[in-house]
């Protein structure tokens, strides 16, 4: 829903702001006055092409920025989601259009691509006007409103599955035909990266080892010199350290026989003896046990670079080679075994491809059945509008087929089925069915326009409906008709209709009157909400003409007694 709109430098605009409501929001004025620039302006932020001959004489650039509250489920969501805008309830656009011709988007305060704007304002606004563009001219949204109309969520939704399913089918089973196709050449891949890391065998932890064994065999002469002559120094030599501390040890033992305060640091002594003892017999059985062996030297390293080359190619350490080497396996097995895989999947496959077609062909059937009720009931609502000759068509059409894509009796299935759906019209009797966006007449396209919205009132995506030329060329009762439809679309959606036509204007549940004014040798336009009192002398104008007397306030009172009533 539209809750601000704010305009600055805009053509005789200098700087307004309306704020809307849900309902029926209605802007009227006298020709020229400025009304028409609104719906431009609300165009702007919906990504419609700037001009630079809309800013304001004088002005450096204009600005128009509109307000929005998004309702939980709403389409733009999606797209802000994408853009990677951030949005809770509130969306704010922002368009700058420079006098030089150049204009910039923001959204939510992010600077915005032109593409994006057009995605995220898409289905936010529908703009009925000769000069707009609008949803319900767009043949790509007919067949969520025919489904809507003829209340086919769950026969879609089950389309949508079955199309899913078949999807997934058709991969799975592409996937595995390939499979066989190469077959040959991935099982002889297979077999020999496995069989070359069988042949090496690798062990977890193995690089470690082979790390320490190599140091000691490039270091064995100096580890063989410093172990023997620790243990030399320690126990063998004659002045060996060992046998100086056991002197040493016997000396204070036997000084504690006369006093045996002596006794601890003879057993410290004692303790301090046996630990170099067990140490210099570990150092001499190194000494003996590291050899220098150049051979074993040659084939840790050689080893050690086998490992390195299979690590590499294969996964880093050798925790992940045995890894892969699992998975080749597993993948080798699979293969073996993979033309009973195609034909399963392909049985699968034609199971989903049936599943999808009747699925397809009911939701088709029950669309074709009810076209022509759709068909008939916006006639019959343009009849009231004051089009009782119009024809309106409901087109039901395969989608064509594309090669590569899904299809079902020569036609392409899609999510939403087989079918492609336009709404037709001619708006006179003995004229051909057109499509709605090659209505010459801006009134008639609106009056076509409402009269859809009528019908599928509650089945629409917009959160706001604009009606700029609904009354172009009607008058008297068609137009009361016009206003109470206006209301009637207004009960499930926001609606905004600028109108020249009381009869219109009275269904309002809030009227706005723009005015244009010369102030400072300048003109600039000013639009206000009107109070009931404003409102009925508005309503009079709009009957009487310039002169407002008291037979117009008469007839503008009735009318918008009628109004109410009718509500």
């Amino acid at each position: 829903m539209l809750t601000v709109l704010r305009i600055k430098n805009l053509a005789i605009i200098d700087e307004l702001e309306v704020e809307l409501a849900g309902g029926l929001n209605v802007i009227t004025g006298e020709t020229g006055a400025g009304k028409s620039i609104l719906i431009g302006a609300l165009g702007l932020v919906l990504g419609a092409k700037g001009r630079a001959e809309l800013v304001r004489t004088g002005a450096e650039a204009a600005e128009v920025e509109a307000l929005f509250e998004l309702a939980d489920d709403e389409p733009a969501r999606a797209h802000l989601d994408a853009a990677g805008i951030e949005v809770e309830r509130e969306l704010v656009i922002r368009r700058v259009l420079s006098a030089n011709g150049r204009t910039r988007a923001y959204v939510n305060g992010t600077l915005t691509t032109a593409g994006q704007l057009a995605d995220i304002a898409r289905g936010l606004v529908d703009i009925s006007s000769q000069h707009e563009h609008h949803t319900l001219v767009d043949p790509a949204t007919h067949l969520g409103f025919l489904d809507a109309f003829g209340a086919l969520g769950a026969k879609r939704a089950e389309v949508a599955a079955a199309h899913r399913a078949l999807r997934d089918a058709e991969d799975a089973l592409a996937r595995s035909r390939g499979a066989v196709a190469d077959r040959g050449e991935r099982e002889d891949f297979l077999r020999f990266q496995i069989r070359e890391i069988e042949a090496l065998d690798p062990q977890p932890g193995e690089e470690d080892a082979l790390a320490a064994e190599r140091a000691r065999l490039v270091h064995a002469e100096r580890l063989v010199a410093a172990s023997a002559g620790a243990e030399e120094a320690l126990y063998s030599s004659d002045d060996a350290l060992c046998a100086t501390l056991d002197r040493i040890a016997r000396s204070v033992r036997e000084g504690a026989t006369h006093d045996p305060a002596l006794a601890p640091y003879a057993d410290g002594l004692e303790a301090a003896l046996a630990q170099l003892e067990e140490v210099a017999r570990e150092l001499g059985a190194y000494a003996e046990d590291v050899r220098v062996d150049p051979e074993r030297l040659a084939e840790v390293e050689e080893r050690a670079h086998r490992l390195r080359r299979l690590t590499r190619k294969h996964g880093g350490d050798v925790e992940g080679v045995l890894a892969r080497l699992l998975e080749m396996r597993a993948e080798l097995a699979e293969l073996e075994g993979v033309e009973e895989a195609v034909e399963r999947l392909g049985r699968e496959r034609d199971a989903a491809h049936a599943r999808a077609a009747r699925a397809a062909s009911a939701l088709s059937a029950e669309r074709h059945r009810i076209a022509g009720a759709l068909g008939d009931a916006i006639g019959r609502e343009l009849a009231t509008l004051g089009m009782g000759e119009a024809k309106v068509e409901v087109q039901i059409e395969p989608l064509a087929e594309r090669r590569g894509e899904l299809s079902v009796d020569g036609a392409r299935l899609g999510e939403t089925g087989i079918d492609r759906v336009e709404f037709l019209i001619a708006p006179n009797r003995g004229e051909v069915p057109r499509p709605l966006r090659k209505i010459a007449s801006g009134g008639e396209l609106s009056r076509a326009l409402l009269a859809i919205k009528r019908v599928l009132a509650g089945a629409g995506r917009a959160s706001l409906y604009v009606f700029d030329e609904v009354d172009a060329g009607v008058g008297g009762g068609v137009a009361e008709v016009i206003g109470r439809k206006l209301s009637e679309v207004a009960a499930h959606h926001q609606v905004l209709c600028v109108t020249h036509l009381a009869q219109i204007a009275v269904y309002a549940d809030r009227h706005f009157r723009v005015d244009k004014r010369v102030v400072d040798e300048r003109t600039r336009s000013a639009i206000e909400r009107l109070g009931e009192s404003e409102r009925l002398e508005e309503v009079a104008r709009m009957v009487g003409g310039l002169e407002v007397t008291s037979r117009t306030r008469a007839a503008a009172k009735e009318l918008l007694t009628g109004a109410r009533a009718a509500r």
